[in-house]
């Protein structure tokens, strides 16, 4: 059982609906998740996992796409501003291609530059306090990041998914 990384692109032309999409957004001490609907217009904030092990994460991580019945998975890619990948970058990619061996379900990675900003932004907006917006920040960052997946998948089906 071994998952496939795949491009939005890809995941466009290929992945059958409806399924939810479920977003990550892996930090080093939590793991900020979201789902979408299946019709792949909206993206909720889910929960956030702390993380323990990797074990323990991956086991957690995938009874929530079993019980949201997911196809796929969006994972947040940190890239630096520059757009070129630093250490977190490559620790993400090394904790997909662990969560690959474990999963059939495909992953794509969405960019996720500035996404805690934007969340936090959004939270603020609705004069959430700073304990409780430390305790959820993390989920809305998945759901900043699952959604820019969405919006670039809605380009993607109008043009066949063939669109740059």
């Amino acid at each position: 059982m071994s998952a496939t990384v795949v491009t939005l692109e890809e995941l466009a032309r290929n992945l059958a609906r409806p399924s939810a999409l479920v977003g990550l957004d892996l930090g080093t001490k939590t793991i900020g998740v979201a789902v979408s609907d299946v019709t792949w217009r909206f993206s909720t904030p889910l929960t956030v996992i702390k993380r323990v092990k990797f074990s323990v994460d991956a086991a957690a991580l995938l009874t929530l796409c079993a019980e949201r019945q997911a196809g796929a998975l969006i994972l947040g890619l940190p890239l630096n501003m520059d757009g070129s990948e630093g250490p977190r970058a490559q620790a993400t990619r090394a904790f997909q291609r662990s969560l690959s061996q474990l999963t059939p379900l495909p992953i794509a990675f969405q960019d996720e530059r500035l996404s805690t900003h934007e969340a936090e932004r959004a939270l603020i907006e609705r004069d959430m306090s700073r304990k409780k917006r430390a305790a959820v920040i993390d989920a809305h960052a998945a759901a900043v990041i699952l959604q820019g997946a969405l919006d670039r998948l809605a380009v993607l089906r109008q043009t066949g998914g063939n669109n740059s």
